[in-house]
C-alpha cells in the first residue's frame, strides 16, 4: 500500500514538473473570405539545422579539448601540454639529428651502400643461378659412366704391323689396323671411279699407315672378320660383303663404306677416339 502511494506521488510530481517546461503551441486561426468551411491553422516554421558552417562562430577553436563525466564537471582546455611526442632519433642518420638545421645541400654520405647493395644482390644473385642451371643440367645430363665412355684412348704400340685390333667404343667395336707399306700402295691406286660409295683413301686416314674405322658392317649392322674376304680387309660372313684395307666396299649388298670414327691423334702412338 505504501509502494503504491510513494509511486502516485512520484508520478505526479512529474507530471506537474513535465507540465511548467513544456509549452503550448500558438495557433492562429484565421477567417479567410469569411469561409466557414476552411480554417486555416498557422505552424511554426522549421528551425534551421545546425551545421558546422552555421555554428563556426561560436564553435571553439585552436588547440581545444573538452573533458567531462559522470563524476565531473565539464572542463575546457585551450592548449595541450603534458603530451609527449614520439621521438624517431634512433632510426635517423647521425649526421641530421638536428631537427632545426636544414640538410638538403648536405652531400648523401650512404650514396655508395646505395649502389653497392643492388649490385651485391645481382652477382648474389647471378651465382646462385649458375648453380642451380649447372645442378639441373648434371641431373639430366648423361651418367659418367656414359661420359667416361665418351672418348677413349688406345695406345698404337699395342697393335703390329699388319695386323688389326679390336676396341670397343660406346659399345661399338673399333677396328684400328696397322697398314704395311704394300697395303697403303694398293689402296691408293685403286680407281674410286669405279667404286660403289667412291671415297680416297686419303679421304679415310689421317696417317697412311693407320686405318681406324667402326666394325660394323653397313648392310644389318653385322661385325665383319678383319684379314678375310676378297680384298684382303674385312669380310662379313653373314651376308657375303667383301672390304679392302681402306674399309672400303667392294663386292656384296653392302651399300656404304664402314664409317670412320672421330678420332685425334694424342702423340706418334697414343689416339683419342672421340
Amino acid at each position: 500500500m505504501a509502494m503504491q502511494m510513494c509511486n502516485r506521488r512520484v508520478t505526479q510530481v512529474t507530471t506537474n514538473l513535465v507540465r511548467q517546461i513544456a509549452k503550448p503551441i500558438p495557433m492562429k486561426v484565421e477567417d479567410d473570405h469569411h469561409d466557414d468551411d476552411h480554417t486555416h491553422i498557422a505552424v511554426p516554421k522549421t528551425p534551421t539545422p545546425r551545421t558546422f558552417f552555421s555554428m563556426n562562430k561560436h564553435l571553439l577553436r585552436g588547440n581545444a579539448a573538452i573533458t567531462t563525466g559522470l563524476s565531473s564537471a565539464l572542463s575546457v582546455r585551450h592548449a595541450h601540454t603534458d603530451i609527449q611526442v614520439p621521438s624517431f632519433d634512433y632510426y635517423r642518420r647521425k649526421a641530421r639529428l638536428d631537427a632545426s638545421k636544414s640538410h638538403r645541400d648536405d652531400g648523401d654520405t650512404t650514396s655508395p651502400y646505395s649502389y653497392l647493395t643492388p649490385l651485391g644482390m645481382a652477382v648474389t644473385s647471378a651465382y646462385m643461378a649458375k648453380y642451380i642451371v649447372r645442378d639441373i643440367v648434371s641431373y639430366v645430363g648423361p651418367a659418367k659412366d656414359v661420359m667416361s665412355l665418351a672418348k677413349v684412348e688406345i695406345s698404337l704400340d699395342a697393335v703390329p704391323e699388319g695386323k688389326n685390333a679390336v676396341f670397343e667404343w660406346r659399345n661399338k667395336p673399333i677396328f684400328v689396323r696397322h697398314r704395311t707399306a704394300e697395303e697403303i700402295a694398293r689402296e691408293e691406286g685403286v680407281n674410286v671411279s669405279q667404286l660403289r660409295h667412291p671415297q680416297n683413301d686419303s679421304e679415310r686416314v689421317k696417317k697412311s699407315e693407320w686405318l681406324i674405322v667402326i666394325g660394323i658392317c653397313t648392310h644389318l649392322g653385322c661385325i665383319p672378320i678383319a684379314n678375310a674376304g676378297d680384298y684382303g680387309g674385312y669380310y662379313c660372313p653373314c651376308h657375303g660383303s667383301h672390304y679392302d684395307a681402306s674399309g672400303r666396299i667392294r663386292k656384296g649388298p653392302a651399300p656404304l663404306n664402314l664409317e670412320v670414327p672421330q678420332y685425334t691423334f694424342k702423340d706418334e702412338q697414343t689416339v683419342i677416339i672421340g
